[in-house]
């Protein structure tokens, strides 16, 4: 947590001195920033909520596949040798090159949005799933075996909490590109979230609005990956010793 503190300490710093030294109205110190921030808060209420709404789907989504393709792939030779390819192929695709296709198919609205993190998400997480479940030792299913268990009670007591861990190591990784392309999709077809509130911002020309979008966009984030962190420290403590 000391880290995360002075981390934060040493960007606003950073930001402070630029500002002063490029000394032009396009670029806000972070103190006006944060004070403008915290008078808008209610007007960007609305936005903010439904920048969350989508993320927190997409990551739902994302995860509730990834996890199931990514077992399914390890747990069976013959669906990996299958799918192996598939994924392989498509996981190096940039995904916002995909977006027009997205829209044409979706439309402009919600569902675009949403489909546009599942497919940043979902192919990291069938590839850090499948690999954790392979890089289980066999041994550790002795016990459960010798006992009589059946594969499903393998698979909750054994496989889920192993691959734990690095399952939330790829959703830290992979937020921040999924916040990012959320902003690019947002100034299409909508008239809230972050990105809309940002870009509109922009194109009036109130810097001061700009700039307070981007720092709460930029704490929404830090929040969710604080958040991720938290879960990885209450719920993997065994993988900490």
């Amino acid at each position: 947590m000391k880290n995360k503190v002075y981390g934060l300490i040493l960007f606003n710093l950073l930001w402070l001195i630029i500002s002063y030294l490029v000394n032009k109205p396009v670029l806000i110190d972070p103190v006006t920033t944060y004070i403008n921030m915290i008078k808008i808060i209610p007007a960007m209420w609305i936005h903010l909520l439904a920048s969350l709404q989508r993320i927190l789907l997409g990551l739902f989504i994302s995860s509730m596949i990834g996890v199931s393709i990514g077992i399914a792939m390890a747990y069976s030779q013959k669906l990996n040798d299958v799918l192996n390819p598939l994924v392989y192929f498509s996981y190096p695709i940039p995904k916002l090159a995909l977006l027009p296709i997205v829209m044409l198919l979706s439309g402009i609205g919600e569902s675009a949005k949403i489909i546009m993190i599942v497919l940043i998400l979902v192919f990291q997480i069938i590839v850090s799933v499948r690999d954790a479940v392979y890089n289980i030792p066999k041994e550790n299913y002795n016990i459960i075996t010798s006992l009589g268990g059946k594969q499903y009670q393998q698979l909750k007591e054994i496989t889920l909490p192993a691959i734990l861990p690095e399952l939330l190591t790829t959703l830290r990784i992979a937020l921040g590109t999924a916040i990012s392309v959320l902003f690019f999709t947002e100034t299409y077809g909508t008239e809230k979230g972050m990105g809309y509130f940002i870009v509109d911002a922009w194109m009036r020309i109130d810097y001061k609005d700009m700039y307070a979008g981007i720092a709460l966009l930029s704490i929404l984030g830090f929040i969710l990956f604080f958040l991720i962190d938290l879960a990885d420290h209450l719920l993997c403590r065994w993988n900490k010793v």
